[in-house]
């Protein structure tokens, strides 16, 4: 598996790009979001990638970030949505745009993504609803989830033991309030989890 490049880039064609390394060019897709941060031709760059090995071709796949690539491979693994939908609806919307959709069922905005239809947008919500953590707004006790806060490792630690993130938030949510380490927070919320 091919997980990262870096190198100069040979050329840009949105949605594909080449990047030269060391002499070998690698042909990659790539969203519009990532496009957007590309330095020019002949720059360096370096790219998160995925691949796809289909019967008629093996495609390479570039992100900016490790969000877009996390939430790449989580689309493409929803029935009916290919790594070209997943592309397009990268264009269309950040990641944090996507999340707030999917939280808040707002079908139309992800309608107005070519090639995502009314069936699409709806099985997309149902299917990603607790694949993605929540916004950093409608977290409650786990606001700081991004941060070093306690609170936020302990919401990290939740999702690593097999936690969905809509679980690990609901759990947290349920600690008393107070001052906890991020040990005493996990403990807690594994307490309230068994207690149920």
């Amino acid at each position: 598996m091919i997980g990262a490049v870096r190198g100069r880039i040979a050329s840009k064609t949105p949605p594909q790009l080449t990047v030269d390394v060391g002499g070998l060019g690698y042909e990659l897709e790539a969203p519009m979001s990532t496009f957007f941060h590309l330095p020019p031709v002949g720059a360096e760059v370096s790219l998160l990638t995925h691949l796809v090995v289909r019967e008629d071709a093996h495609v390479l796949y570039g992100f900016a970030t490790e969000e877009e690539r996390r939430l790449f491979r989580s689309l493409i693994r929803v029935s009916g949505v290919g790594p070209k939908i997943a592309l397009g609806l990268l264009s269309g919307m950040s990641v944090a745009a996507f999340t707030r959709c999917v939280q808040s069922e707002d079908v139309a905005a992800l309608t107005r993504v070519p090639g995502v239809g009314r069936k699409t947008a709806e099985r997309l919500i149902i299917e990603m609803r607790d694949r993605l953590a929540p916004p950093p707004a409608a977290a409650g006790a786990a606001a700081a989830v991004a941060g070093d806060s306690p609170e936020g490792e302990a919401y990290g630690a939740l999702v690593a033991l097999g936690y969905r993130p809509v679980e690990a938030t609901r759990l947290l949510k349920a600690v008393e309030p107070g001052e906890y380490t991020t040990e005493e927070l996990i403990r807690r919320a594994l307490q309230g989890a068994a207690r149920e």
